[in-house]
């Protein structure tokens, strides 16, 4: 299984040069930064970086966008209640409830945080799937048990997710419509417990198949990774710099 088909809807990535376990550090270091970070210009500043990184990495932007969709949904509901329940100065009044300043400046900082993060993620590490993530992070010193368990529990993510695709086609094909009725919730239970029992199966049989390549526990150990090249240091080192320079300035300003 290659990582293109790990990750179908990835946009052409312009940072494939770098090594993976340099885009997991440069990841790490901006996510620090970030909440080190404390002042909404320093925020906005970071922001601003991981948006022009994230546009000037991609060849396409319309996946990040649907992706950051998604999360500006679940952040909206999070951010409008935040200014009416954070005790404080009154700015805004709607009938009886008041936003307060403190509430304001609050959803406003976890709004710049979790966007900045969201992208530095996408731009750095979205782009790896999951075999090179979980090979960069084996090579950064992750314990060997650990790398194999992500890799085992996507791979088995995916086997559920065929599994119930099959069975769902089966239960169309046997013109099953859904209704609010018993029949639906004894067929969807049914397909829940049919799932579990193939994965089951499935886990056995892989098990099995590891013990015979004489798995013990841990996968076998790789040749040494090579060390980090010029560009891999260069970038990080600026990573650094850039984190040290947003965070000093915050500091100022606070």
């Amino acid at each position: 299984m290659s990582d293109a088909s790990l990750a179908p809807d990835a946009a052409p990535d312009r940072l494939d040069r770098l090594a993976p376990r340099a885009r997991l550090l440069i990841a790490a270091i901006a996510i620090v930064a970030a909440i080190l970070t404390g002042s909404l210009p320093g925020l906005a500043a970071l922001l601003a970086i991981a948006a022009f990184l994230a546009l000037t990495a991609t060849a396409d932007p319309r996946p990040l966008v649907a992706r950051l969709a998604h999360v500006e949904g679940f952040l909206v509901v999070a951010l409008a209640i935040l200014p009416f329940t954070t005790p404080g100065t009154p700015v805004v009044a709607i009938g009886p409830l008041a936003a307060s300043a403190e509430g304001l400046r609050q959803a406003l900082t976890i709004a710049l945080r979790v966007n900045a993060c969201i992208l530095i993620v996408y731009t750095f590490v979205g782009a790896l799937g999951p075999v090179r993530f979980a090979r960069a992070g084996g090579e950064l010193g992750l314990p060997p048990r650990l790398v194999a368990l992500f890799n085992l529990t996507y791979r088995h993510v995916e086997l559920i997710r065929g599994e119930y695709l099959r069975l769902a086609e089966a239960m169309r094909a046997r013109a099953f419509v859904p209704r609010s009725r018993w029949h639906t919730w004894r067929s969807y239970a049914n397909l829940i417990g049919m799932i579990v029992v193939r994965a089951l199966d499935r886990a056995e049989r892989v098990d099995e198949a590891m013990r015979c390549r004489a798995y013990a526990g841990r996968i076998a150990a790789r040749v040494a990774p090579p060390p980090l090249r010029r560009h891999d240091r260069l970038a990080l080192a600026a990573a650094l710099a850039l984190a040290a320079l947003v965070v000093g300035l915050d500091r100022l300003l606070a």
